[in-house]
């Protein structure tokens, strides 16, 4: 695997093409700083952890509960996803999608980025566990060690399994979600949990086959690189077959009604046609863009919105 070193620079300096180094104002650094923490990633996994909330508690949540646990969140994955930059700043510069991270355009220093991260692991413990729960804290912490060891300086560089098992990581919001109501876990999270779990391969795998040439460049295993178009499709249709099913177990066990289960066979039904619609085409050998893998992609993001959005509300048509 070939590795490149990025070049340090001093923090908040870059180098011009033509006149040295360049200043860079206060508002850029600190947008630099957020731009760390991955925001649009964080997003996602709030729109898994208020739900739950609402389900644990059927009913409203406790809003300054609610308040708490998304900032404690945002803090623990934000600083899961500095960590991870920091890690991976070596391949970051070499990838198209990466390129203008903070760490690789010189906006932020690789010792800042550490510490950043650091602080924001610790502070989102801390705030998790004196002001929400341990039990809540501790699933915090896991996650984020799970994402920056297991997944980021474990995984990712070395098997193509890396974004199933990795993303063991994004499934435990909905375990926070629910401790944080109730200081305890049951089998409803528990099945959420596994609905993200499924969810994420076939979430991220066709991303990786639009972009399979940047981690190729880099020697990052994901399978796309690996695997032909074929294969991947097959692996996406399997897990999300997986999806739909577990996707269907809150009702039957009483946690839901007739709402979310309504959502949950409409919008499973039309994940599973968009995904045998890429693996016909990946069949017929189509490449390029009119292979249509993004399509599955951001289809994925109105699915899992749209799944948690009906947990939040079927406890009030019950």
């Amino acid at each position: 695997m070939c590795v490149t070193a990025v070049e340090s620079r001093p923090a908040g300096v870059l180098a011009g093409a033509s006149q040295g180094p360049v200043q860079r104002p206060f508002g850029a650094r600190v947008k630099a700083f957020v731009a760390l923490t991955k925001p649009r990633i964080i997003e996602l996994l709030l729109i898994t952890t208020v739900p739950v909330m609402f389900l644990a508690q059927q009913g409203v949540p406790d809003l300054v509960l609610v308040l708490l646990t998304c900032v404690g969140g945002y803090l623990s994955a934000g600083g899961a996803n500095a960590l991870n930059m920091y890690i991976d700043r070596d391949i970051d510069a070499l990838m198209d999608r990466t390129s203008q991270r903070p760490l690789v355009t010189g906006m932020v220093s690789p010792r800042e980025c550490l510490a950043f991260g650091i602080t924001l692991a610790v502070v989102s413990t801390l705030l998790f566990g004196l002001t929400v729960n341990w039990l809540s804290a501790w699933l915090s912490l896991g996650a984020l060690l799970f994402y920056v060891v297991v997944y980021t300086m474990i995984l990712k560089r070395r098997t193509s399994q890396n974004i199933v098992w990795g993303g063991i990581a994004g499934c435990m919001p909905v375990l926070i979600g629910w401790s944080a109501v109730t200081n305890s876990l049951s089998w409803a999270p528990l099945i959420l949990f596994m609905v993200i779990f499924f969810w994420t391969p076939p979430h991220y795998w066709p991303l990786s086959m639009k972009v399979k040439e940047d981690y190729a460049r880099v020697g990052v295993p994901m399978l796309p690189v690996i695997a032909s178009n074929k294969v991947v499709a097959r692996q996406i249709v399997v897990y999300s077959w997986v999806m739909v099913a577990v996707s269907l177990l809150l009702t039957p066990l009483g946690y839901t009604g007739w709402f979310y289960t309504a959502v949950a066979l409409a919008s499973g039904g039309w994940w599973l046609w968009e995904a045998h619609a890429l693996q016909n085409r990946a069949k017929a050998e189509v490449t390029g863009a009119k292979l249509k893998e993004m399509r599955l992609f951001h289809w994925s993001i109105t699915y899992v919105s749209l799944l948690f959005v009906a947990i939040a509300v079927d406890p009030f048509l019950r």
